[in-house]
């Protein structure tokens, strides 16, 4: 045995040593809810790259089976080849989600899924006088119709099958704050945060859970560009508080969270991982 393994079993005997009068502690321990996602199926959606690789690969590696879907073929075959070929299991299927009825039938023809991840979005930064009508459609409604008609497609699927599930939607720290030339993204975002809590409401009984993954500034293809922007960039330095750009590993853990038993208490609430932006 040793050195540190007596320490340990030293320790554990102590109290009979040392007290003749301890009695066996019979004291049963909570255990802890799992973070596994094993036999459960997961859908992500916009998920060919940043920030929904990363989350599909996550569920993955957790042990979902996970379908990544996207409008471009390529980018969600190449990204699931990718997780199959680290272990995992994932599937890649085309979809557009701004096609309500294509949405539609994409789930009536497969099983429910445990976990959906509506993740898909775009922005138009610019100010509130320059928007045109063209670009608040192009934000408002991939970023909130769709992920509006996705979560009703999945629900339902859900609850024809008695399946208890997980509704996480990818939020922003626009959705609790403002922010200049955000206009667009901030009232997606807002609305998303009280669309989530209002299905929260309407899904309790079923049993389905509807959550918002609420990240800062993730360096991805789509935030690289106003990013090489040296004032802007460290404009968004100033005021994340932990002083670094978010990564897509560090939303890789929250979604494993909010999918998984271990927060099964947890509905109609946002997990926010902004560094400390919100803070203050």
């Amino acid at each position: 045995m040793s050195a540190s393994a007596a320490m340990a079993t030293a320790r554990c005997l102590m109290p009979a040593v040392l007290n003749p009068y301890w009695r066996r502690n019979d004291m049963q321990l909570p255990r802890m809810p799992g973070f596994r996602l094993d036999g459960r199926r997961a859908l992500v959606t916009g998920a060919g790259r940043g920030i929904g690789v990363a989350l599909a690969a996550a569920l993955a590696e957790s042990g979902a089976d996970v379908t990544l879907v996207a409008r471009t073929a390529q980018d969600v075959e190449t990204a699931a080849a990718a997780i199959c070929a680290a272990g995992g299991t994932a599937r890649a299927a085309t979809l557009d989600v701004a096609d309500i009825a294509a949405v539609a039938a994409f789930f009536d023809s497969r099983p429910a899924f445990h976990v959906l991840v509506n993740n898909a979005g775009t922005n138009r930064p610019k100010s509130m006088m320059e928007v045109s009508e063209a670009d608040y459609d192009a934000v408002l409604n991939l970023n909130l119709k769709s992920a509006f008609f996705v979560a009703q497609a999945s629900a339902r699927r859900m609850i024809a099958e008695g399946v208890a599930g997980s509704l996480i939607h990818v939020g922003s720290q626009m959705g609790h704050v403002g922010g200049p030339n955000r206009s667009l993204y901030c009232a997606s975002k807002w609305g998303l945060e009280g669309m989530s809590k209002a299905f929260a409401l309407d899904l309790a009984r079923y049993s389905i859970r509807s959550n918002t993954l609420a990240p800062t500034f993730i360096e991805t293809p789509m935030t690289r560009p106003f990013l090489e922007d040296a004032a802007f960039r460290d404009s968004v330095l100033s005021k994340i508080k932990l002083g670094r750009l978010g990564t897509v590993e560090d939303l890789m853990g929250a979604a494993v969270f909010l999918a998984s038993d271990a927060s099964a208490l947890m509905t109609g609430t946002s997990l926010v991982v902004d560094g400390g932006w919100t803070a203050e």
